[in-house]
């Protein structure tokens, strides 16, 4: 539980058992806003407001009663563009020898629901990790090697990476603060899944359980999918290109880039399909955002997965299924690239390698209109933007108030 508001009566010299004028407490009321009363400043639902606060994008805390709570000046700065929000992230950066690369590969390979970027090279590196905050650094420790251990202090000592757990691995120390020593690779999995987790609780993302499988990070992945800004928005030749490639290329009648919402699957480009959306029951891509690479259903009508789903079952009468995880720039995975067919059949691996490749296009238009919004945001006259001193307070006190 945050301690902020505590924090705020000790800075006005009150006591918790103090009493304070009406006309105070009337003001501190008004600016300490409910759910409800934020969705209705921000014009979204309650239920996108949900995910907002519950998800660090809006700061907050719980009453005792369990309620969460938020101020009214970190709403109104999600609309000046003011505010700077804890992002979570599910990139992982590891730096290692080039002989010992796919030993980090090979440790991290089970580690769900991330993006895992591995270099050599040092100063590569550093642009990875200054592009785009990650959860994790993983770093190879080597004793013999000043830059590597030169590394580690200028990462530890960078104010923006103060939301970034640093990882060492193969030195034995004290943990200090966000950076944390690990002997070996065997324990490298659980701590990269603890940093991806991070200090931010995750949103609870149904209100009864669906129907439908969801990623453990679920509440997350939907707090990047509202951050993108994607769903219900026209038609893109960009995209198009794309599901017209994968459907001609793998000879197949349907080709969907689809977008997982907590209730729709909405097609973003779609191709030899007139719906625009499903219910996000009806998505074969539920399966596929609990994998990192593709998922196939050579015969999706014996398939106990998909044998009851009405795009089966019923009259659309789909047999054949393929589909890759399409993610955002911070590793989320917001949907997939896939093609579907009214006959069962399969891919061979030239075909998965195409699918795969088309996937990450699809992934770099993402980041690429991800990118170019919040640029344009930073632009609009009148917005000033806080030092990077500014945006790790800023996340620690995020931290503190989802505590």
């Amino acid at each position: 539980m945050s301690t902020e508001p505590e924090a705020r009566h000790c800075e006005e010299g009150t006591g918790p058992a103090g009493k304070r004028p009406k006309a105070e407490m009337g003001a501190m009321e008004k600016d300490i806003l409910t759910t409800a009363e934020a969705a209705k400043i921000l014009g979204v639902s309650i239920r996108t407001a949900q995910l907002l606060i519950e998800g660090g994008t809006i700061p907050s805390w719980k009453t005792p009663g369990g309620h969460r709570r938020v101020y009214r000046r970190d709403v109104l700065a999600q609309i000046t563009g003011l505010a700077q929000p804890m992002t979570a992230s599910a990139r992982v950066i590891v730096i290692a020898r080039p002989e010992r690369i796919a030993d980090y590969a090979g440790a991290l390979a089970k580690v769900k629901y991330c993006v895992v970027e591995r270099y050599t090279d040092v100063y590569a590196a550093l642009l990875g990790i200054g592009s785009r905050l990650p959860s994790a650094v993983v770093i190879e420790a080597e004793p013999s090697d000043a830059g590597r251990l030169a590394l580690l202090e200028s990462l530890r000592s960078d104010p923006a990476l103060g939301a970034t757990q640093l990882l060492v691995v193969g030195h034995s120390s004290a943990d200090m603060g966000m950076t944390r020593f690990i002997e070996g690779l065997e324990a490298l999995p659980e701590a990269v899944e603890a940093a991806i987790r991070g200090a931010v609780e995750p949103p609870v993302p149904f209100d009864t359980p669906p129907s439908f499988p969801f990623p453990a990070n679920e509440g997350q992945r939907l707090v990047a999918l509202e951050r993108s800004g994607l769903v219900d928005t026209p038609p893109e030749d960009a995209f198009d290109r794309l599901t017209w490639l994968a459907a001609h290329s793998l000879d197949a009648p349907v080709a969907l880039l689809t977008l997982l919402t907590p209730t729709r699957q909405w097609f973003k480009s779609r191709y030899g399909l007139d719906m625009a959306d499903t219910p996000r029951g009806w998505a074969f891509c539920n399966y596929t955002i609990l994998e990192k690479d593709i998922m196939v259903a050579e015969n999706l009508a014996t398939d106990p997965r998909f044998i009851e789903n009405p795009a089966v079952s019923g009259e659309l009468g789909f047999r054949f299924y393929a589909g890759c995880p399409v993610v955002d720039p911070d590793g989320f995975t917001l949907g997939s690239l896939c093609v579907i067919d009214t006959r069962p059949r399969t891919l061979d691996d030239i075909q998965k390698q195409i699918l795969a490749s088309l996937a990450a296009l699809a992934s770099d238009e993402i980041k690429l209109r991800v990118t170019d919004r919040q640029l344009r945001r930073a632009a609009e006259p009148g917005i000033s933007k806080p030092s990077a001193q500014a945006r790790s307070s800023n996340k620690r006190d995020a931290r503190q108030g989802t505590a």
